[in-house]
This record gives structure tokens, C-alpha cells and sequence, in this order.
């Protein structure tokens, strides 16, 4: 690889691990597996070491997490920094981190370890003075973190008070959600016609970044305690294992399975160990924390600026299990779309029970030969989403039967349209296509109607209540009164939400019709752009095409949805039964940024959806490349390639200062 392709790809591994810190560290939504994660970790350190003068100080190899969540906590500074682990893959690594360990300190392997279960949570860190808790916050960039005090006051496991504790003491540890807990609270989500969490770790951090402490302690949180920064002498302990029965010994939990070994070989074994328990354990866990067991060789090999010397997580590999297709079943979507789902014998697979996965299309099904009756590999795609790998050809019998797609609608059998990959249904009265639109216009991204679950809306279109959205706001008492499990209490609190969901504004009105193309970051632009559902109607396709993220292909699709009468009259009906269709937040009548064309790039000091929205709603189009058509490029630090194509072509760059200079100069400051 040259020193110009190099650089190249280190831009580009720099921005995506700083992209996915922020989003598994700050919103808690991951969109890769750990694996693939530390893939990209792996490649960009193995670049930098063949490239040094390819690394920043600013790389993402020297840094700890990612920023607190804007403005929602007060943010709180860490007596002594918060540190993450380097990680290791297999036993030649960890024989290699042995010798690196035994050469710093001068001394011959073996050494001892301790080990424990590298738990699946939200890294926190608690500051105890005179034994009385003074606050919580969670690990943010490592040095400031966000201050969760009051929700990590409702975890069971954290106590308020310790006794015999020394005068000032920090301990970090992790919060997590028990697997029972997460799988009953998915059962209760699921028949509430809510979305389920996606794993225990999103559960657990979402709740603990909840403004309403009352949401974490519903949750049921557990925690575990490793570690000690401040005071940690006062302890007076002289190994790792040591510092555990101290904090156990003060009323704090720490993790159960903790052991020792000795040497590269006693490691393998214990993980080895480690490993076959996995799926028995209460919590997640995502491999070994493998730790020199001296605490004073510790002090001596001190930290990189990322991570300890002394340590190294040991890491599981991606969890994939064998289980069996026992039938397919074709859904209907609210688009009329035809989703086949394969129904698997139940599995244990990363801590969830799964039992369906889809098989996308008909062209999927045919790639991956499969047939009802065939074993299969399952895991989950970027850690979330139950995937079939392959089919387990050699393990056939000669009894699997083929999955014949259908040529009829499964629910009214109207004849099917192919639309290239994809089989819809085009009966405008399908009765599925009538349940997953009210589903989704319930939503709690749309609408958010609480109690509108999945059961009872089977019971409204069966009784012929409702058949759209608009009857949902003609319901009374006396037509929610005989259905089932609906008593007079229920029904009031349904109409509740039903009123209370007609001000949500165009933004979610918007996005609950469900017109394809429209998600919901395009349904607030659109909100902020035209105001009003009628300015949106009355939109052309290439006014629609001026709107950021709008291309012809989805302006077509936004026209066509909201000529046909059945949509014209639905939202009609809507607007007489009360429901607003005027954003709430309307694009301001001056667009101070009109015309210009802005990239971002680099690390900026909040989010980069959050100041693309700002600048939109300004007027800017925010683009994702640089051309000569661009007006300014906005760089943070570790802007890469982006930057120096904006150096090359003569467009101007700002920093964020620059950026808010040009804001006030052009009135858009305030």
C-alpha cells in the first residue's frame, strides 16, 4: 500500500469508528457487531504502526468512547480518567501481550492474572465522600461523563451509602440488564403492541440516560464493580483479586466468576472455561478481562493514552447457532409488500429467544437455496438482527419441501405485482395492509397512541370498527366496551391518547401515513419546509427536488401518494375529527443559508445530524462530498479526505468558530 492510499483509507476507518462511538456510546443504537467494530480498530492501529506519520493525536486510537449526549445531563469530570481496554482475539495475542508485560517490567513470564466476564453494559463511575454517594455519572469521553445520579440511585445493586469506605473513593463499574429481566420486558413490549428493545445493553443504557428515574427503575437494572481510581490506596490491597473482596467487602457487587491463572497458557484455559458457561450466565457477556494480578505492577506499566497496559480484553467470538426452518409464512405490509418470514425452532442466540427471521424476497430465498425442514446457521447481523448465514446442505434428509412464493395475496387474494425484487399486494382494501397502517400511524415515533396495541386493533377491524386511521378518532366508550380486556378504566385512557395524539403536528402526521420514501427525518424536513399539509400537496416534483435528501425517484413518490383521493381523503377525515397537520416548528419565511452548499467533516463538538438539521432549517443543502459546487467545508479535528479535496478545488474552510461567525454575519445566530 502506498503513503497516499494509506492515508486515504485512515480517513476514512478514522470517521467510521468515530461515526459508530457515537452511535453505540451516545445513542445507544449500534449498527455493527463488536467484531466488526474492532475489525476497524484493528486495521486503522495496523496502519498507523506501518504509517506514524499517519497518526493523529486526535485518532480514534487514543481516545476513550465518545462525547456525553448534548445538553441532557450536566456533564461531570472524572477525578482520575476512565480507560478502555486494548483487545485480543487469540491465544498467539495474548502470548504476545505476556511478553510485552514481562519485557516493560523486566521480569521472566509467567505472570498471574485475574480474569472476569467482560459484562455487556454501560460503563459508569460513582465518587463516594465520608462513605456517602456524591454522584454517578457514566463514562463519556473518559474524562467527562454524564451526571445519572438520581437513575443509578434506582439500580439495586448501587448503594448510597458504604460503610468503612476511605474518606474519598471512585469506583467504576458496569450497569447492565439480567437476561431474564430483558426477555420478560420484551414479552410485555411485544403484547403492549410496542417495539421490543434490541438487546440488554441499549435496554439498560437507554434507561439510565431516562430524564424520569421512575423509567430505570422499572427496568430492573443490575451492576457489577471492577475497578477503583481515587482512594484506591486506602484500600490497601496488593492485588487485583485483592481489590475485588475489598469493594465486595463495602457492600458493592462484583462479578462472581472471577478467577485467577498463571501465564499465557493458565489464561487460554480459563477463557477457554469462561467461554463454555457463556450461555448459562444471568448478564451478556462479550468475552475475558484479563488483568496482571499485581497491583503494584500495574502502577508500573501504567496507561497508553487509550488503555492500561496491564490489561487486555479477551474477546468471545460472534455467537452463531444451529436451529431449523419449521414453516414460512408470507406477511403483508402496510405498503402491501410481501415479506416472507421463516418460523425457526426457538434459540438461545445472544442472549434473546429467536424464533422468525425474514427471508426478504423471493431472489434471497433462490440464493440461499433454502426449503422448509433445512437446518441452518443463524447470528445476528451487526450484533441485532437475527440473520440466516447458510443452510446446512449435508444435514438434509430428502424430506424438506420447497418454499413456494405465492402468486395471490395471502390475506385477500388479489393477483401480486413484482416491483423488481419485491411482490406487493395492490388492493388499496387489503385488511392486512389496514392493520400494519394503524400500527404504524400508533406508533410511538408517529402518533405514539399508548394502549393502541397490535391485539386490540385485530379486534377493531375484525368488529369492522375502524378500517383506517380516521375511524380511530370516531371510536366512543360504547364501542371499546364489549371488546376484549377493554374495561371502562382502559377505554377512557385509549380516548385519552387518541385526543392527545391530534397535536402531534405534520412532523408525525407526516411520517404516520406511511408514504413510501418518507421516513421520519425526511417527514420533519418536509414539515419545516412547507408548514402545512396543503403547501406539501400543492408542491410540484422539482419543488420537492430542491429539498435536501429529496431526489426524483422519491419527489415521484411523495406526488403520487398525495394525489391518490383514497390518501386525499383520508387526511380530509382526519382534519374533521381534529388531527393538526401544521408543523409545529415551521421552517423560518428567511433562509439566511439559501444557496449555499455545506460539507462537514472532521469531529465537531455535537453531533453532525444535529448541526445538519440546523443548517437545513437555515436553507443550507448539506452535502456528503466536496465538489467545486460546494460553498464551505466545516472541519473538525481529523477532518481527512474531505479536507484536503476542499484545499485542492480552493473551497473555503471553516472551523466551528468560523462556521458561527458566518451564522452571525448572515443572521442566522441566535
Amino acid at each position: 500500500m502506498t503513503r497516499e492510499e494509506a492515508a486515504r483509507r485512515v480517513a476514512e476507518l478514522t470517521w467510521a469508528i468515530r461515526r459508530h462511538n457515537h452511535l453505540y456510546y451516545v445513542l445507544d443504537r449500534p449498527e455493527i457487531s463488536d467484531a466488526e467494530y474492532d475489525a476497524l480498530v484493528r486495521e486503522l492501529a495496523e496502519l498507523e504502526a506501518a504509517f506514524p506519520e499517519l497518526r493523529s493525536p486526535a485518532s480514534p486510537t487514543n481516545q476513550v468512547g465518545a462525547g456525553v449526549l448534548g445538553a441532557s445531563f450536566e456533564p461531570v469530570t472524572h477525578p482520575t480518567p476512565l480507560y478502555s481496554l486494548d483487545n485480543a482475539f487469540g491465544p498467539d495475542e495474548i502470548a504476545a501481550f505476556e511478553e510485552r508485560v514481562a519485557r516493560a517490567l523486566g521480569t521472566e513470564p509467567p505472570l498471574e492474572y485475574a480474569l472476569e466476564y467482560k459484562i455487556d453494559g454501560l460503563s459508569i463511575n460513582l465518587l463516594y465522600e465520608g462513605g456517602r454517594l456524591v454522584w454517578g455519572a457514566t463514562r463519556g469521553n473518559g474524562r467527562v461523563g454524564e451526571e445519572v445520579t438520581q437513575n443509578l440511585l434506582t439500580v439495586r445493586d448501587v448503594p448510597s451509602r458504604l460503610e468503612g469506605a476511605p474518606p474519598r473513593l471512585e469506583v467504576r463499574g458496569e450497569v447492565y440488564m439480567p437476561r431474564e429481566v430483558f426477555l420478560e420486558l420484551n414479552r410485555a413490549r411485544e403484547e403492549a403492541g410496542e417495539l421490543p428493545f434490541k438487546n440488554p445493553r441499549n435496554a439498560a443504557a437507554g434507561a439510565v440516560r431516562q430524564k424520569d428515574p421512575r423509567i430505570a427503575a422499572e427496568r430492573r437494572l443490575a451492576a457489577y464493580f471492577y475497578g477503583v481510581g481515587e482512594g484506591a490506596a486506602e484500600l490497601r490491597a496488593r492485588t487485583q483479586l485483592e481489590l475485588l473482596d475489598r469493594l465486595e467487602a463495602l457492600g458493592l457487587p462484583v462479578e462472581p466468576h472471577r478467577r485467577s491463572a498463571v501465564g499465557a497458557a493458565g489464561v487460554e484455559e480459563a477463557y477457554r472455561q469462561m467461554l463454555a458457561r457463556r450461555d448459562a450466565l444471568p448478564f451478556e457477556a462479550d468475552g475475558a478481562t484479563v488483568k496482571v494480578n499485581d497491583l503494584e505492577a500495574q502502577r508500573r506499566l501504567g496507561h497508553t493514552a487509550k488503555s492500561p497496559r496491564w490489561a487486555v480484553a479477551y474477546k468471545f467470538p460472534a455467537e452463531e447457532k444451529e436451529t431449523r426452518i419449521e414453516e414460512v409464512v408470507f406477511q403483508v405490509g402496510r405498503t402491501g409488500r410481501i415479506t416472507p418470514v421463516a418460523h425457526l425452532t426457538p434459540v438461545q442466540l445472544d442472549g434473546t429467544t429467536v424464533s422468525r427471521v425474514t427471508l426478504h424476497n423471493k431472489a434471497f430465498i433462490e440464493e440461499l437455496d433454502a426449503r422448509v425442514g433445512d437446518a441452518v446457521r443463524l447470528h445476528k447481523s451487526g450484533g441485532i438482527i437475527p440473520e440466516i448465514l447458510r443452510v446446512i446442505k449435508e444435514k438434509r434428509t430428502g424430506k424438506e419441501e420447497p418454499i413456494v412464493f405465492p402468486y395471490h395475496c395471502p390475506e385477500c387474494g388479489a393477483n401480486l405485482v413484482e416491483d423488481g425484487k419485491i411482490h406487493r399486494c395492490p388492493n388499496p382494501l387489503c385488511p392486512a395492509k389496514a392493520f400494519q397502517q394503524l400500527r404504524h400511524w400508533a406508533s410511538r415515533r408517529a402518533m405514539d397512541v399508548q394502549g393502541l396495541g397490535e391485539k386490540l386493533i385485530e379486534q377493531l377491524l375484525e368488529k369492522g370498527l375502524v378500517k383506517d386511521a380516521a375511524d380511530l378518532y370516531r371510536l366512543g366508550k360504547e364501542d371499546l366496551a364489549g371488546l376484549e380486556r377493554m374495561g371502562e378504566k382502559s377505554a377512557e385512557n385509549l380516548l385519552v391518547q387518541l385526543e392527545e395524539s391530534k397535536g402531534r403536528g405534520l412532523e408525525r402526521a407526516l411520517y404516520g401515513l406511511g408514504i413510501p420514501q418518507v421516513g421520519e427525518a425526511l417527514a420533519r424536513t418536509l414539515a419545516r419546509r412547507f408548514g402545512t399539509i396543503e403547501k406539501l400537496m400543492e408542491a410540484g416534483e422539482e419543488e420537492l427536488e430542491a429539498v435536501p435528501d429529496v431526489g426524483p425517484v422519491t419527489a415521484a413518490e411523495i406526488r403520487r401518494a398525495l394525489a391518490d383521493e383514497r390518501m386525499r381523503s383520508l387526511i380530509r377525515r382526519l382534519k374533521e375529527a381534529g388531527v393538526s397537520f401544521e408543523a409545529k416548528q415551521a421552517q423560518p419565511a428567511e433562509q439566511p443559508l439559501a444557496g449555499l452548499t455545506i460539507v462537514l467533516t472532521g469531529e465537531l463538538s455535537r453531533p453532525r445530524s444535529e448541526v445538519k438539521e440546523e443548517l437545513e432549517a437555515l436553507g443550507a443543502k448539506v452535502a456528503g462530498s466536496v465538489s467545486r459546487k460546494t460553498s464551505y467545508v466545516v472541519a473538525g479535528p481529523g477532518a481527512g479526505s474531505k479536507l484536503k479535496k476542499a484545499r485542492e478545488l480552493g473551497v473555503p474552510v471553516l472551523d466551528e468558530a468560523g462556521l458561527a461567525a458566518l451564522l452571525a454575519e448572515r443572521g442566522a445566530a441566535g
